[in-house]
């Protein structure tokens, strides 16, 4: 996925899209990680000032939701579940070995709702069920 490099021009035309929305912070972060990929730093001071929060309000936000990223994202987005259906079947040994073979790739996620198939990952948009790294490394080709 492309994503647009941080700009605050960019950013501010952004938040003008959420100006009449009702409590705009996670929208508004959800907006900038969708634009660029990630939430910059200077994203977080931008939102509360627009919105008149604190930066503590909006870091809050930020912070609580997984999904939100404060670094820019990897060539590709692999989160695997780590909710505890997904663990009682190998989960937790599944995201030890793929971080041995990818590194900064691996993020934890909880549930994707596909309890039956666990462990469940998602590569690149992908749902993947009964996960394992064969199934992970087929779907980055």
């Amino acid at each position: 996925m492309k994503y647009s490099p941080w700009s605050q021009d960019v950013a501010r035309t952004l938040l003008a899209t959420l100006r009449d929305e009702k409590g705009p912070v996670l929208m508004a972060l959800q907006l900038m990680q969708k634009e660029f990929g990630y939430v910059d730093k200077d994203s977080v001071e931008l939102i509360a000032n627009y919105f008149n929060k604190s930066r503590a309000d909006v870091h809050g936000v930020l912070t609580f939701y997984h999904d939100l990223r404060t670094t820019p994202p990897t060539d590709h987005q692999i989160a695997i579940c780590v909710a505890e259906a997904c663990q009682a079947v190998g989960a937790r040994e599944l995201v030890n070995q793929a971080r041995a073979m990818f590194g900064d790739q691996i993020n934890d996620a909880y549930c994707y709702g596909n309890c039956a198939l666990g462990p469940a990952a998602m590569v690149d948009g992908k749902l993947i069920g009964r996960a394992n790294l064969e199934k992970i490394t087929e779907a980055l080709m």
